[in-house]
């Protein structure tokens, strides 16, 4: 167990089981992206990180190419998608 967390994983002290290091978590650029995917297009969400696992399992480029899109495009996706599953993992279901 990490030196100074509790079995929870919080650290010693919290009444709500969320240390600074979870606060930390949520105070990046990454988190934003995520947190405002998901509110700005719930309908989407499911789709979205559906696609991005399918480009991070093929690669970006191979991905790209087999779809017809762009390669920034693709990109987009999958940093979009990453920060969904970011966002989702940190603040919970």
């Amino acid at each position: 167990m990490a030196e100074g967390l509790n079995e929870g994983g919080s650290e010693p002290g919290d009444g709500d089981g969320r240390g600074e290091f979870i606060d930390s978590l949520m105070d990046t650029e990454l988190y934003s992206i995520g947190a405002y995917f998901c509110d700005a297009h719930p309908d989407l969400v499911d789709e979205l990180v559906e696609r991005s696992g399918e480009i991070e399992h093929a690669g970006l480029e191979e991905h790209s190419a087999a779809s017809g899109t762009p390669i920034e495009e693709t990109f987009e996706t999958l940093l979009t998608g990453l920060a969904v599953r970011y966002y989702k993992a940190v603040a919970g279901p």
